[in-house]
């Protein structure tokens, strides 16, 4: 399992040169490793960074505090969880290169310099990098049975759009603190 990641991973760096992104540039980028999460179970996968570069620092203030934010780091952790290697090659390369995309500067978020590079990335190789992944349509691509884990207490639906999710726990403050992703309507919660 742990070869098959690293052929597409290398797959991915491969098809991201080809489109003017060289990935190998460890002047710009710094150095990636890429390997089988040990824990993640419902993430698609993860990049953790180290060894910030200090020409890349930010600082914001918040009230009476400073926030110091690193926009380029030197190392990058990639990892990508076990079930996702049961999927098709198409939504493995997906995730590792939505992946790849938090080790490019200014992109450690989801912010814009991130929809940048995925809408660039989608247009020009056929990808459908976002922010979130969908476990039922990436499960019926790859012709695999999709089990709904049936452990949830609440579902959240969008009042506007009708978009619904579902969660084991809540934070109190949701329903003021977040808005729909597609619409920006406000959440309602049904107890399950």
């Amino acid at each position: 399992m742990e070869e098959k990641l690293i052929n597409l991973y290398n797959e991915s760096i491969q098809e991201l040169k080809s489109i003017d992104i060289d990935m190998q540039d460890k002047k710009y980028i710094g150095t990636i490793d890429i390997q089988i999460s040990p824990r993640a179970l419902k993430k698609y996968g993860y990049c953790k960074q180290e060894d910030p570069d200090k020409k890349y620092k930010t600082v914001k203030r918040y009230k009476s505090r400073k926030v110091i934010n690193y926009q380029k780091f030197n190392t990058h952790h990639i990892y990508i969880s076990k079930w996702v290697l049961e999927l098709n090659d198409k939504v493995i390369k997906n995730t590792i290169i939505h992946e790849l995309i938090h080790c490019i500067p200014y992109c450690n978020d989801h912010g814009k310099y991130f929809k940048k590079y995925a809408t660039y990335i989608n247009e020009r190789l056929g990808y459908n990098i976002s922010r979130l992944g969908n476990k039922k349509d990436d499960y019926k691509n790859s012709n695999i049975e999709y089990l709904e884990d049936n452990n949830y207490n609440y579902q959240i639906i969008c009042s506007k759009c009708g978009q619904s999710f579902y969660r084991q726990r809540l934070n109190k403050n949701f329903v003021n603190k977040y808005r729909c992703g597609i619409c920006k309507g406000k959440f309602k919660i049904e107890k399950i």
